[in-house]
């Protein structure tokens, strides 16, 4: 097994099959020595949206329950990685960028706080491969009600 999906597995993770496109667009798209990945929501590992991961941090979903399902959406961008480069260890030369949208009730400004849940995830799994420049912002809607969904951008051999 690989050393990042070692990572996962010690940290209570399994990397979930990468999710296929639900509209007009592709979830990788490789240039060169990039990879970027379209944003994923925080499907669990059985491909569904879990009940408490839907509508508006500051409302109906807590700050703590945004940050997990910030996680997952961080597991989805990694298997879409690993869909477009095969190995994680070997072709991940670092995380890149990562971007944030998260689903808020009117009022809701601590957007960062819960992002961090993806941005943890990453250094914890790639470690320093895994550090990286971050945009998050606070939105009206997103797809399927979703309370997170983050995209990233990896330089890849």
């Amino acid at each position: 097994m690989s050393a990042t999906l070692e990572r996962l597995k010690e940290l209570g993770y399994v990397l979930p099959p990468a999710a296929a496109p639900v509209a007009n667009y592709v979830p990788f798209k490789r240039a060169g020595n990039l990879v970027v990945v379209s944003g994923q929501l925080c499907f669990g590992a059985d491909g569904q949206l879990d009940a408490r991961h839907k509508g508006k941090v500051g409302a109906e979903v807590t700050p703590e329950v945004a940050t997990e399902a910030a996680r997952f959406c961080a597991l989805n961008v990694l298997a879409q990685l690993q869909a477009a480069v095969g190995n994680l260890d070997e072709a991940v030369v670092s995380c890149i960028r990562l971007g944030g949208f998260i689903n808020t009730a009117p009022g809701f400004s601590a957007v960062a706080g819960v992002m961090n849940g993806a941005s943890d995830l990453m250094v914890q799994v790639l470690g320093d491969r895994g550090r990286h420049a971050r945009s998050t912002v606070g939105v009206a809607e997103l797809p399927l009600d979703a309370v997170v969904e983050v995209e990233g951008m990896f330089e890849v051999r």
